[in-house]
Order: structure tokens, then C-alpha cells, then sequence
């Protein structure tokens, strides 16, 4: 248990900026909403802030293609409900838009500068320990990301995150509090257990009752309510043969290549910052006299460790490591690329205060050969050509299969094969039927019933396909001959289980009234005792050390205390609960673990009660 509440613990407090990221993208796709463009359309409003219908479509794809990436082959579209996917991704971005102005309101900020910090020092943006830009556009591109797009999430992430830590972080608990679950978690329990046997081979079945049985339950013996389809799939793997791409274009797009690489300059800096409690003229007047410090020879490192306001690099002397151009404030950059290496320039005003600038170092780019980018520069220029004929094929599916009365003429305009499935229901199948859309499409009434194509249907950003209801099997009753098995199955697990529980109870009052001695065998067998067992105890079923431990404690011992629990096969094991054992005092090392615990679990709740507080006062419409 110490384990699993450092662990838990640990891992709430220690939470990074970055892993707050990745988490909430992982979980709600909230990098849509910078792709967003604008869209009239609202899916919701919060206080009057608009959520459209553009970005809750592209935070359900995201949440989708997520879910397909994390789970790999283990990926079940049928699983995936539209509806329940549509809600979460907006109950997500409603909560994010609560927690952004609940943040706004209580005056959060941070500084650009805090925010560099984070891009420079964030492990997935380096390349052998040291900031890379073009890992950083890489790792954003595959976000969906530009530069800004990304700081402008980033900065957003921040906010929640100051939110975040103040609310939960500020959880806390007394010394009795840590005492008295420190009491709880370390007592443990004496006890007995006797397992009455369900058995199955005393019961004995009717006719009559299997005939009750099957007609009171008539509707659970019913064939599914199945549909065979015919489709048509269109792979955009399938038109890579199709193209090719000419040497003057993989020039073209070699050079645009190497035209972005840029070169690297490591920079350090002295910030003294301008804020409400110093003037523009007081933070001048201080920059210029560090100036006139290095003038006379002082160390940049020494005086940036004794004056510099930034947090991030104070304490490394001001070093901001390297960078590229786009990472800096505009006017921060300009003068750090007007300097050669170990010059400081003269102070720079940016929207932070006033800088002193120092270029430690400058790295030139590696520019690779073109024959090193040759086959990767091929597959993206057929990608993009791909791309468009994928997406003017599935306009033309689409096209074709909502003007035709069957599946033939697309088929053959497309030279595409028509396929067809097994038979599945609404629960879907394999293959094909394991997609929800495909299910939901086959099952709907233009399909079903009207007799109509399916409109293009996704089944992942390489497929889509069109479908048509090729035959409909309706639900049947099933004869009782072919269930009547099952039924004699069930009923005897469940006569079995009952005459066990009845034999339980009726040994729990003999032994309570003392007509049944505490440790006689019962019926051949013996009790079988537990002494000192803990919460986690190994080697008892789970429900029944769930069940010991909310069994009130014996009067004495010989008074002791009992219950029965269910068995997953119909048994009953009768529970004697002997006494109960107060743990030693918690040492001070638990004490410290239990604490950290407890607030953090009440740091949580508070956070989780503080968003239900900003709900519940909130203008939420949706749409």
C-alpha cells in the first residue's frame, strides 16, 4: 500500500508541464482547436465564449485517430460509440474553455521568456541534450502544429496548469487526519473461512420449469437482427503505383529542404524585468549599470547569476543554450543575430523588460546530399499526389454511388471490386463490421429499409468505403430445443447457488446462537484460519478481504462476527471474523507518505470541486 500512495502521489505532484500536454491531447484531441478555421456554425457556448462545429469535429477525429495510434492492432472501431465520442470531445473542450477563463479570472500569468524556457528544456525537442530546432518542427508538424499554433496551446496549457497546481496543490490535512487513516491502513484482522459448496448434482430440473423459464424470458432467445452488405473499398494505398514523380520536382524540393535549415546560435542573457513595482526607468537605469560592469571587465556568468530576473537561466549564468530563428522575441532575436561570437549587445527593450545579450556560440547546419533525401523526398512528393487522387476518387464514389441503384456502376467506373460481408448485428462483427459507422450505416433506415448506397464512410484516414444492404435478416425465435440446454444450465447454477446461500445462513445463525461449535468441522471440513491479514493481503479472493473489512469488530473473542460471501461459481464462503489488531505507531517516513496522500487526494477534490463550482456557474449552451 506505501508503494501505490508514493507512486500515486509522486506521480500527481510531480506532473510536468509537458505531460499535462500530452495528457489532455491524448485524451480529448484539444490540438483541433488551432486548426480550427472559422465556422458559423456553434457546437456550444461558454459565457459567451464560442466553441464551433469545426473544432468539436476535428477534436472527435483527433480523439479517434489517437485512439487508433495508441492501441495499434488492438484498435476496435466497433467499440467506439459516434455519439458518446462526440459528447466527451465536447464536455473536454468545455471543461478546457471553463478552466481558461476560470485561470483568466483569477489573474494567472507567466512571461514569454518562462514560456521559451519550457520549448528549450523540454527533452523532446533535443537532440543529445541540446535544443534542436528542426526536432522541434518535426515533432510539432507531426502535432498538427506551426510554431506559433504550438506556443499559443502551450501558453494555454500553462495557464491550466498554474490553475491546476494552485487549486490541488494547496490541499493539506491535520496530524489526526494522517493518524487516524495511518490507524486504518495498518490494522489487520484474524479470521476463519468455510466454503459452502454449490451442488450442481442435487438439483433436479423439470420439464416444466425449462418451458417456464424459456416463456417468461421469451425475448433473450431471439435470433440477432442481422444484415449482409455489399461494399466497396477504396485503398489510398492503391494509386502510389499510379504515380510518379520527375527529377526537376525532387530538385525543387530538395533545395526547399536545405533552404530551412538555419543555423543555431546559443545565446545568454541578462533580464531585468518591467513590471508593476518597476518603472521602465528603474529597470533602465539598473540594466545599464550591469552594462558598465561588464565595461570594466566583470564576468557576463557572474553578473547574470547576480542580477538576471529570468528563473529559467539565472542560475546557469544566463545561458539560453541554442536556438534557431522563431524561437526569441522579435526584437530579442534581432540583436542576437547582429553579434559575433562573445560579444554582449547594448540593452534591448522587449515586451519583458531590458535585456543584455551575450552570443555564446554559433553551429552551422549539416546539409545532407541530395542522394541521402532522394527516396524520402519521393515518397512525400507521391504522398501529395496520392493525397489528391484519394480525395477526388472518394468525391467520385461518392458521387457515383448516390446517382446509381446498386453498387455495379461505381464498381466498374472506379475498377473497384464489390465485396461482401458475413452476416452481423447491431453489435457488429469481424473484418468490416467491426467499424461502428460501417454497423450504424448498414443498420440505418435509408439503408436498411429504403434500399439505398451509403454515403463515403471512413473507416481510417487509408480507407473509405460505400455499402448497401444486401439481405436483412430479422430477429426469430429461437426453438427451445436449441436453448433449452443453456436454460437447464443457468437455472441449476442458480438452484445450486441458492440452496448453498440457504445452508450459509442457516449455519451463520447456528453458530451465532452457539448451537454450533465456533471451530467444529462442517460437514467434513475444517475452518480455515487467517491471523494478522493485511488490506492487501495475497491468497484471498478480493471480495471476500473486501468483505472482512467492512465486517464490524467482535464484541470479544469469543463473540465473533460473521457474514457469507458469493463465489464467482455459485459457492458461499461463511466469513468469522476473530478479532481485529491495531498496528503499530506509524513511523515518521509513513507519516510523511500517508500525508502526502491524503492531500494529494484532497488537493484533487478540491480541484474537481472547484471545475464543478465553475459548471455550475457557467452559461453553457449547447447546440
Amino acid at each position: 500500500m506505501l508503494q501505490n500512495i508514493r507512486d500515486n502521489s509522486q506521480g500527481w505532484i510531480a506532473k510536468t508541464i509537458i505531460g499535462v500536454i500530452v495528457a489532455l491531447m491524448a485524451l480529448t484531441g484539444f490540438d483541433a482547436i488551432f486548426q480550427a478555421t472559422r465556422n458559423s456554425d456553434e457546437a456550444a457556448k461558454v459565457n459567451g465564449e464560442k466553441i464551433s462545429q469545426n473544432e468539436l469535429s476535428q477534436a472527435v477525429d483527433m480523439q479517434r485517430r489517437q485512439l487508433m495510434q495508441q492501441l495499434g492492432k488492438d484498435f476496435d472501431a466497433s467499440l467506439l460509440d459516434e455519439k458518446m465520442l462526440r459528447d466527451s470531445a465536447l464536455k473536454g473542450l468545455i471543461d478546457r474553455k471553463l478552466l481558461l477563463q476560470g485561470a483568466q479570472d483569477a489573474k494567472f500569468a507567466f512571461s514569454d521568456a518562462a514560456l521559451d524556457q519550457v520549448i528549450l528544456q523540454t527533452p523532446e525537442f533535443q537532440v543529445d541534450g541540446k535544443f534542436s530546432p528542426e526536432r522541434f518542427d518535426q515533432v510539432i508538424r507531426q502535432l498538427g502544429y506551426s510554431r506559433m499554433q504550438f506556443r499559443q496551446m502551450l501558453a494555454q496549457e500553462m495557464l491550466i496548469g498554474q490553475l491546476r497546481a494552485g487549486l490541488a496543490g494547496s490541499g493539506f490535512v491535520t496530524d489526526s487526519q494522517v493518524l487516524a487513516f495511518a490507524r486504518l491502513e495498518k490494522q489487520t484482522r484474524d479470521f476463519a473461512t468455510l466454503t459452502i459448496k454449490s451442488d450442481a448434482s442435487a438439483v433436479k430440473l423439470t420439464d416444466d420449469e425449462v418451458k417456464a423459464y424459456y416463456d417468461k424470458h421469451a425475448k433473450e432467445f431471439m435470433t440477432p437482427d442481422q444484415v449482409v452488405i455489399d461494399y466497396l473499398e477504396l485503398k489510398k494505398a492503391s494509386f502510389f503505383d499510379q504515380v510518379s514523380v520527375k527529377d526537376e520536382d525532387l530538385q525543387a524540393a530538395y533545395q526547399k529542404e536545405i533552404a530551412n535549415l538555419s543555423e543555431q546560435r546559443r545565446a545568454a542573457h541578462i533580464l531585468i524585468e518591467v513590471n508593476d513595482k518597476v518603472s521602465e526607468a528603474q529597470a533602465k537605469a539598473r540594466i545599464e549599470e550591469v552594462q558598465a560592469r561588464l565595461a570594466k571587465g566583470e564576468s557576463f556568468e557572474a553578473l547574470a547569476k547576480e542580477f538576471s530576473q529570468d528563473p529559467g537561466s539565472a542560475n546557469n549564468g544566463g545561458d539560453l543554450g541554442f536556438a534557431g530563428p522563431g524561437v526569441y522575441d522579435p526584437a530579442f532575436e534581432k540583436a542576437l543575430y547582429a553579434l559575433n561570437k562573445d560579444q554582449v549587445s547594448t540593452p534591448v527593450r522587449t515586451d519583458f523588460g531590458f535585456h543584455l545579450i551575450k552570443l555564446l556560440g554559433v553551429e552551422a547546419p549539416e546539409v545532407p546530399t541530395f542522394a541521402s533525401l532522394k527516396d524520402k523526398l519521393t515518397r512525400e512528393l507521391k504522398t501529395q499526389q496520392v493525397e489528391q487522387r484519394f480525395v477526388e476518387a472518394t468525391k467520385q464514389l461518392e458521387d457515383a454511388s448516390f446517382e446509381a441503384s446498386d453498387l455495379a456502376q461505381p464498381a466498374q467506373d472506379l475498377k473497384l471490386t464489390v465485396h461482401t460481408s458475413a452476416p452481423f448485428g447491431r453489435e457488429g462483427g469481424e473484418g468490416i463490421a467491426a467499424n461502428r459507422a460501417v454497423v450504424t450505416a448498414a443498420f440505418s433506415p435509408e439503408v436498411l429499409d429504403e434500399g439505398a448506397n451509403s454515403t463515403a464512410i471512413e473507416l481510417d484516414p487509408e480507407t473509405v468505403v460505400v455499402l448497401r444492404a444486401k439481405e436483412h435478416r430479422k430477429p426469430e425465435q429461437l426453438p427451445l430445443e436449441s436453448v433449452s440446454a443453456a436454460i437447464r444450465a443457468q437455472l441449476t447454477k442458480e438452484h445450486a447457488s441458492a440452496a448453498a446461500k440457504t445452508r450459509a445462513e442457516e449455519l451463520i445463525a447456528s453458530l451465532r446462537e452457539g448451537k454450533t461449535e465456533l471451530d467444529k468441522p462442517v460437514d467434513g471440513q475444517s475452518w480455515k484460519a487467517t491471523e494478522a491479514a493485511t488490506r492487501s493481503q495475497e491468497g484471498v479472493e478480493p471480495a471476500v478481504l473486501q468483505a472482512i473489512f467492512r465486517m464490524p469488530k467482535p464484541e470479544s473473542k469469543d463473540k465473533p462476527t460473521f457474514t457469507s460471501v458469493t463465489l464467482p461459481d455459485g459457492s458461499l464462503m461463511v466469513v468469522r471474523l476473530n478479532g481485529v489488531n491495531e498496528g503499530a505507531a506509524p513511523t515518521e517516513e509513513e507519516k510523511a507518505e500517508y500525508r502526502r496522500y491524503l492531500a494529494s487526494r484532497a488537493g484533487q477534490q478540491d480541484f474537481a470541486a472547484y471545475r464543478k463550482q465553475l459548471e455550475s456557474a457557467a452559461d453553457i449552451k449547447r447546440y
